[in-house]
């Protein structure tokens, strides 16, 4: 056995001294930490509202509202609903002899209501007061087609006279017929919007929808974002929107099915 000198001695104490100093400094934890509250579990409800534009539509597809409800950090279940105007492809817009205009061969406007159920899932998370969330859509549900009769100015006198006198000939408002309003210079302009709206008529279908939305602003209350995605939508019969000069034509110038791709932007709120 080495012996034991002083020095080794004096070493020995003073680092067992020190240990023990440090093992009485080190705080005991008895339990973890726990963490500080998510700023993504800080709300429990949303609420958008947007305008659509779509490759069905015209210059503005539609206005739709979007109720979400929060399932967990990275699921929603919302329920939306959506109104838009459908246009036909084929349409074309004629000049009149008196300055108006109309659409040629129109006999309906289109429109269509989709309430729908869905879910959103949070694919990227940005930070709670910058960057961009990106969310993956998917909902489906039925479609409400609406046949709104499309109304012209059509002059009767001038049918037989040949000349048009807005002042004393008789002039009436009234569904476009491409079968019954033969003369087309007789025809003045397009009606009022909604001369028709007690005739319309309601063709029930189905729709999916899919897409990716693009949210920014402050995370916590105000939702700004867009979304574009692609719908599918089918109904139960052809859309009349366009009536041909012969009935045999129908078919080629209607659709049933309705594929798009749309692109809407929202602002909402979050509580």
């Amino acid at each position: 056995m080495l012996p034991l000198t002083p020095r080794f001695l004096s070493l020995l104490v003073i680092g067992l001294l020190a240990a023990a100093v440090a093992q009485a400094q080190t705080p005991l934890r008895t339990a973890p930490v726990p963490e500080a509250p998510s700023d993504e579990q800080s709300y429990s409800k949303e609420f958008v509202y947007g305008v659509n534009f779509n490759t069905q539509g015209g210059l503005l597809g539609g206005v739709s509202v979007r109720s979400s409800r929060v399932l967990d950090d990275r699921l929603l279940r919302f329920w939306s609903i959506e109104g838009v105007m459908l246009k036909n492809a084929k349409e074309e817009d004629v000049n009149t002899v008196v300055g108006g205009s109309y659409v040629n061969r129109k006999t309906n406007y289109a429109f269509v209501l989709r309430p729908s159920i869905g879910l959103q899932r949070i694919l990227f998370r940005k930070a709670a007061d910058a960057g961009v969330q990106v969310n993956g859509l998917l909902s489906v549900g039925p479609s409400f087609g609406l046949l709104m009769p499309y109304y012209i100015s059509y002059d009767r006198t001038a049918v037989t006279t040949r000349v048009v006198n807005v002042a004393t000939d008789e002039i009436v408002n009234e569904q476009y017929d491409p079968l019954k309003h033969t003369d087309p210079s007789a025809i003045l302009d397009r009606g009022p919007l909604f001369s028709g709206i007690s005739e319309t008529k309601v063709v029930p279908g189905f729709h999916l929808r899919g897409g990716l939305s693009f949210e920014y602003g402050r995370y916590r209350d105000t939702v700004t974002g867009l979304e574009v995605g692609f719908l599918v939508e089918s109904f139960t019969k052809r859309l009349l929107i366009l009536s041909p000069g012969i009935l045999s034509d129908t078919d080629g110038l209607n659709r049933q099915f309705f594929p798009s791709v749309y692109l809407t932007l929202y602002f909402g709120h979050r509580s």
